[in-house]
């Protein structure tokens, strides 16, 4: 059930030394691919990296934050063109957890790196550092990074009763 799948999904920073498997990388992609978008522009494109090189480098984008990318066997980078819909922020977003709860559903664990509007060493935008590793064309912008693999640790899903219900109104606020 999907509401099992969304209480059960956490952020996961610590993965086992164990690559996720092409066909499972692709079931993720390939989700991004079917999400919704604005006057359905897509203006989002996804880099999966596996080189554990390049995801080194990748996670010394943020001073903090972004460390255990070094570790994560998969990451994938979720770029926009702002030109193409004035949504793009959103757009990526949307596409963003639905890579999170596509890899929760094949038993694997994810984690969100904020890259827009985030800063690393030298006050160096992250997204420029990141679009200079990976050779992104200037016209895009970098939304997130997605650390996927399989989890090296627990969590538990989060529990009914500490939901904050009164976050929620009916009719009028």
């Amino acid at each position: 059930m999907f509401y099992d799948l969304v209480k059960s999904r956490r952020s996961i920073r610590k993965f086992q030394d164990k690559k996720v498997e092409k066909e499972k990388t692709d079931i993720i992609l390939k989700s991004a691919l079917l999400s919704p978008s604005s006057r359905s522009r897509r203006p989002w494109e996804f880099i999966a990296v596996t080189d554990k090189e390049t995801l080194i480098k990748l996670s010394k984008c943020r001073e903090h934050s972004s460390a255990f990318l070094a570790d994560a066997p998969l990451g994938i980078v979720v770029i926009a063109d702002p030109q193409a819909c004035d949504v793009w922020v959103e757009d990526a977003s949307i596409a963003s957890i639905i890579m999170q709860l596509a890899a929760q559903s094949l038993g694997l664990g994810s984690c969100w790196i904020q890259v827009r509007e985030r800063y690393g060493a030298g006050n160096v935008k992250a997204g420029d550092y990141i679009k200079e590793v990976l050779g992104i064309p200037a016209k895009y912008e970098v939304e997130c990074m997605i650390a996927i693999g399989y989890p090296a640790e627990e969590k538990k899903p989060y529990e009914e009763s500490q939901l904050a219900y009164g976050k929620i109104h009916y009719e009028k606020y």
